[in-house]
């Protein structure tokens, strides 16, 4: 099997209505796109196009992956969610990177930065989250990080504080996020806020597409 057959049998799951122009195939934009968000850096998602004979610059692949705007989706059937908040680096700048995944199916529901985790931030996150997904009866799985607990608790959602068992998934992203960024050059160290959350965005709808 050919490198190409192998990634080409799970990209369908990319929506390429944003291209205006037919002047790259749509294979060679969806094969960009997801060598990216599976670890390459974009030269070398640009050398590997490269290889199956599409020449297109690490630029171009940068600017599909912008278009497509994927966004995580998920049915939310689990009556558990994991959410933690990690410190990142964007512009030698600590920012707080917020998540929520669902401890059944590992798929993540949400990705968020902000500047800074305080209460504020931390119920924005919330916020987010519940009005992508109208939750109700769910309970939030959380270590004992200075605001989620307490946040949770002020705005009446049912929590329960673990340190290992189903909160791990949360754990598990968060390790393959960084392994991803250090893997191409921190990519996150430049670009603005606004180009790493959304590839935060679409690497979730990259990952959320290997759990089924």
């Amino acid at each position: 099997m050919t490198e190409f057959d192998r990634l080409s049998g799970c990209i369908e799951w990319i929506d390429l209505s944003f291209v205006e122009r037919r002047r790259t195939p749509e294979w060679a934009i969806q094969v960009g796109i997801r060598c990216h968000l599976a670890g390459m850096s974009l030269r070398d998602a640009s050398q590997f196009l490269e290889e199956l004979g599409v020449q297109r610059s690490h630029v171009s692949i940068h600017e599909w992956v912008h278009k497509a705007d994927l966004q995580p989706i998920s049915t939310v059937t689990a009556n558990q969610l994991t959410v933690d908040e990690k410190m990142i680096r964007l512009h030698g700048q600590q920012f707080w990177l917020y998540g929520a995944v669902d401890p059944q199916t590992n798929e993540i529901l949400h990705l968020s930065l902000f500047p800074t985790a305080t209460k504020q931030t931390t119920r924005w996150f919330l916020t987010e989250l519940h009005h992508r997904y109208q939750l109700t009866d769910v309970v939030f799985l959380v270590d004992d990080a200075d605001y989620l607990g307490p946040v949770l608790a002020e705005d009446g959602y049912r929590f329960q504080t673990l340190a290992h068992g189903n909160r791990n998934a949360i754990e598990r992203v968060f390790w393959e996020i960084e392994r991803r960024t250090s893997s191409f050059a921190n990519s996150f160290s430049h670009v603005e806020l606004e180009t790493a959350q959304g590839w935060l965005e679409a690497f979730a709808v990259h990952h959320n597409s290997r759990q089924t």
